[in-house]
């Protein structure tokens, strides 16, 4: 499995990854989409430093569940999203899930930056859509919500969801229309997901 940065990342590469090495993830290309709003919906710069870093735990995150270790990935979650989720019955949903972040690609299609959102713990959040294809022709997409409660605290990740697509659901490499409707990620402008 591979990070889109600007191009495919090397599984080498991330293999590297912890809250230490997040300065070596590439930035994310101009192609990824990206929006930054505050809690009164205005829009705000997010700063090179913070995006690595965000990106890091992403790819830490996503890196440790494709080598199936779930005792790392679990570490990454935040303590409230890990008492909603006790360690085996959230490992046990995973492993019954055999093909998800396996032996594919995953491609950052957008970064939604919220800083302070009414109703959340504050601080800055960080939510990556994603679409993870594979030689099978089968594709995985979702999300993945990071966030850091202040400057130099650790990204922890706070939510995710990702969908299985068999081949016979994609035509053209894009989940059929009637799929779309129910996948948990966003795939870009270019496809109409609103019906």
């Amino acid at each position: 499995m591979a990070i889109d940065g600007r191009r495919w990342l090397p599984l080498a590469a991330l293999t590297l990854l912890g809250s230490a090495a997040a300065a070596q993830v590439p930035p994310l290309g101009p192609e990824v989409e990206r929006v930054a709003t505050t809690a009164d919906g205005a829009a705000f710069t997010v700063a090179a430093a913070d995006e690595s870093a965000a990106m890091g735990r992403f790819a830490a995150y996503t890196m440790a569940l494709a080598k199936r270790d779930y005792a790392s990935a679990y570490a990454m979650l935040r303590l409230s999203f890990q008492a909603a989720n006790p360690r085996l019955e959230w490992e046990m949903n995973l492993r019954k899930r055999t093909v998800l972040w396996a032996d594919g690609t995953l491609r950052v299609l957008r970064v939604s930056w919220y800083a302070d959102p009414a109703g959340q713990p504050p601080g800055l959040y960080a939510a990556f859509d994603f679409r993870g294809d594979r030689s099978d022709r089968t594709m995985d997409c979702g999300y993945v919500v990071v966030h850091r409660t202040a400057p130099g605290a650790e990204w922890t990740v706070v939510r995710t969801d990702t969908s299985e697509v068999p081949p016979e659901l994609i035509e053209d490499g894009v989940p059929k229309a009637d799929v779309l409707r129910q996948l948990p990620c966003y795939l870009g402008k270019g496809i109409a997901t609103n019906f």
